[in-house]
């Protein structure tokens, strides 16, 4: 019997397959809801499900596209405290660039910026800001007296 995976299914499938399997795997996949008969309404419904997903990860991508071309070419600047030789008291971290990308009026999670090293010097650093798979860029960290 012919089967279109719901969700996925350790070494049988994954969400959106079809498969041919046994009757009676087909009849406990389809009663515990991991899978649905495949039939010609069925494969529309799953058409249907593909083609909108397309588009909503079409309109996800844009709304990046439009922050990341807004934040490019800007610098989040901090101002630190600092002891002898110049030397910053701490580091910078990805929580307080995304709490000043906040202020800015972007809303951008902590874990989707990443640091090469630590921010805990004088000057210009380079972060990057992941916010989709597709979408990344540079932005400048600044850090003065």
């Amino acid at each position: 019997m012919k089967v279109i995976f719901i969700k996925d299914v350790k070494g049988q499938g994954k969400k959106d397959d079809i498969k041919d399997v046994k009757d009676g795997y087909a009849k406990f996949l389809i009663s515990n809801g991991l899978a649905v008969a495949y039939t010609s309404a069925s494969m529309k419904v799953l058409n249907n499900q593909i083609d909108q997903r397309k588009k909503d990860e079409e309109k996800l991508i844009e709304e990046c596209n439009k922050i990341k071309n807004k934040l490019k070419g800007k610098k989040i600047e901090f101002k630190v405290k600092t002891g002898k030789e110049d030397r910053v008291f701490g580091s910078i971290s990805t929580k307080q660039i995304s709490e000043e990308l906040s202020k800015m009026g972007y809303d951008i999670d902590k874990k989707k910026i990443t640091c090469d090293s630590e921010i805990n010097s004088l000057g210009t650093h380079e972060v990057t800001i992941t916010l989709h798979k597709e979408v990344t860029f540079k932005l400048d960290v600044v850090l003065t007296k």
